[in-house]
């Protein structure tokens, strides 16, 4: 039986594996730094496949700062970490279709790698903005950043040491753009193909974001750079200009596959359609005949039914060849003005829309989708109090939703979630158009300050405010007693941890003969079987949000998840009764424990049983 490894996915090995499918012979193989054998790249053979695309030591269009190939490799490192449930935090574990994870997003990120790969239809982030006090994260890319993190000595709740971008650190723009690029690498792999991002930025890195964004994204997959109108009165004790905007960019993993979500028609936009003429096709708005775009085929004088003959403008000619022009005029689809003798225009008619919907526009104004103080009063109102700052109105957020144009079934990350803003808009937006749309939040557990009115109200993290303004929404949007009627409302809660194996499961070479005890069980004493569950789910790439049923086999406890998706049993010492049960239920994937089974003969007999009574099984143990 395959041991499971219990790290996240490797991305330069699934890089390397791209390159195999498209350039088999430049694969080889290597040492590596411990001396094992390992796949890699023979660069001097693809290099002479390359050649005719390969510049040599010319001036190339690049994008660089200090620490971008250290950030670059920070998103590909695997790393030895694992998500624990929180069932005491959660609400309506059983049911709950959507996700809350506390932890450092980079790593979250690569945790959910294989679980949610080409998954995600959208992502929305509002990162820090680097205005010098607000930029906290664990990443370092160099010596002297960890000579700064011991000078400014901010941790989190678990004791983690945790990043202030301070005005006064040298590296101030560099530290965010290596902050935000392996994010964005991660981000991208979760999209699905008609998935898109949303970022929200201002003037400090909006020119930065948008450069990495070309680079992870592509820069054929810009869709818009969209104005958000934040403020609705001038500041005037500004020095020079009162700035009343921020930024929101977008873009698409495949602008080929991505239908933008068009807003609903406004009865103003329809109060444009009018039938003066009592059309049996309904309401009409007449456009211009001629263009810009000069054709002799289209430049001829047309007679008015008042007699009048008139030309194109000077330098244009008629949208319409004459033959077209006869073919609308005898349907009907030409006006000429309610007298007979106006400049002929084509009639649009509102049922012949090519769209349903409004095209959406690249400001956004707050009389449409909210400002910043309206953000501010919707968690103070259901938490009692002003203890976020600068979080996004919930009509801003539906907005964007809706421009990324949801299925019912489409889940939604955010991985700067803040004071959990995003689940709100999502669950208002179900609740309204009777979706089923799904969230995944994840948040850093930032220590609030002990002198804040947060922490006075009983806050002592970032991501207890986001809680609790999750379970409030929920009561406020659909009340107390339909909270158990009504299928994904709850949410599960899960925390980042270490990994649930002992360092002596990866390098047993570094431990002395004494240290043997030690290593009686690989797993470490404070992990529970549930623990264990979800460290197996997020390698075999399994979503984290369906149904867990146990049950006892002869005092063996066995968990189903999902359907027949997989199986577990963590108990030592297994009978071959029960494997023979786990197997004739026939689930698609069972996982042990290593110590379930006292001998190799032991093992060989469960691989015989599941050959025979359920041959397409995949078995692992940890």
């Amino acid at each position: 039986m395959e041991k499971m490894k219990m790290e996240s996915r490797d991305l330069f090995d699934s890089n390397i594996r791209k390159i195999s499918d498209l350039f088999p012979e430049v694969i080889t193989e290597a040492y590596d730094s411990e001396g094992r054998i390992k796949k890699t790249i023979d660069f001097k053979i693809l290099k002479e496949l390359l050649s005719g695309s390969i510049v040599e030591g010319g001036e190339t269009y690049s994008f660089t700062w200090p620490g971008k190939k250290s950030a670059l490799a920070a998103a590909h490192t695997p790393i030895r970490k694992t998500l624990r449930p929180s069932l005491e935090q959660s609400m309506d574990w059983e049911k709950a279709k959507n996700l809350y994870i506390e932890g450092d997003n980079l790593d979250v990120l690569k945790l959910l790698q294989e679980c949610y790969l080409n998954r995600i239809k959208m992502i929305y982030i509002d990162p820090p903005y680097n205005t010098g006090h607000d930029f906290i994260y664990m990443d370092s890319f160099e010596s002297s950043k960890a000579r700064f993190e011991e000078k400014s000595e901010i941790k989190s709740e678990d004791g983690e040491r945790l990043l202030k971008n301070l005005e006064t650190n040298g590296r101030f723009h560099s530290d965010w753009c290596s902050m935000i690029y392996p994010r964005l690498i991660l981000s991208r792999n979760l999209l699905t193909e008609d998935g898109v991002i949303f970022i929200s930025i201002d003037d400090n890195e909006q020119e930065n974001l948008r450069k990495i964004c070309d680079e992870v994204f592509g820069e054929q997959n810009f869709v818009a750079q969209l104005i958000w109108e934040r403020a609705y009165a001038p500041k005037n004790d500004a020095k020079f200009i009162s700035n009343s905007h921020e930024y929101v960019l977008m873009y698409a993993k495949n602008i080929n596959e991505f239908k933008i979500g068009r807003l609903p028609r406004t009865e103003e936009a329809n109060a444009r359609y009018q039938n003066p003429d009592n059309d049996s096709r309904g309401p009409w708005k007449p456009s211009d005949l001629s263009v810009k775009t000069y054709s002799a085929d289209s430049d001829y004088p047309i007679t008015l039914p008042s007699g009048r003959v008139v030309e194109p403008p000077a330098g244009r000619c008629w949208r319409l060849s004459k033959n077209k022009f006869l073919e609308r005029l005898q349907d009907n689809r030409i006006w000429f003005g309610t007298n007979g003798d106006s400049v002929p225009s084509m009639k649009r008619f509102l049922s012949e829309l090519k769209f349903d919907g409004m095209a959406p526009t690249s400001i956004q104004f707050y009389k449409d989708v909210g400002h910043s103080q309206e953000g501010a009063k919707e968690v103070s109102s259901l938490l009692g109090g002003g203890y976020f700052e600068g979080p996004k109105p919930i009509r801003l957020l539906k907005r964007l939703m809706t421009l990324a144009n949801l299925k019912d079934d489409s889940i939604v990350l955010d991985f700067f979630s803040g004071s959990a803003s995003t689940a709100q808009a999502v669950m208002e937006m179900n609740h309204d158009s009777d979706k089923n749309i799904q969230y995944i939040l994840v948040q850093i557990p930032e220590t609030i300050d002990s002198k804040s009115k947060a922490y006075q109200a009983g806050y002592k993290t970032i991501c207890d405010i986001g809680i609790d303004r999750i379970k409030k929404a929920i009561q406020k949007i659909y009340g107390e007693e339909s909270l158990f009627k009504t299928d994904n409302i709850g949410f599960r809660v899960f925390k980042l941890d270490s990994s649930n194996m002992k360092d002596v499961f990866y390098s047993p070479d570094t431990y002395q003969q004494n240290l043997i005890s030690f290593a009686e069980t690989n797993i470490k004493e404070d992990r529970t079987e549930l623990d264990l569950l979800f460290g197996c789910l997020l390698e075999w790439g399994l979503e984290l949000n369906k149904s867990i049923n146990s049950k006892v086999i002869d005092g063996y406890t066995v968990y189903k998840y999902g359907t027949d998706d997989l199986a577990a049993c963590f108990g030592n010492s297994i009978p071959e009764k029960v494997v023979r049960r786990i197997a004739s239920e026939q689930p698609l994937r069972v996982v042990f424990r290593d110590s379930s089974f006292e001998t190799d003969a032991e093992k060989v007999n469960v691989t015989e049983i599941f050959k025979l009574l359920s041959p397409e099984t995949e078995l692992k143990v940890i």
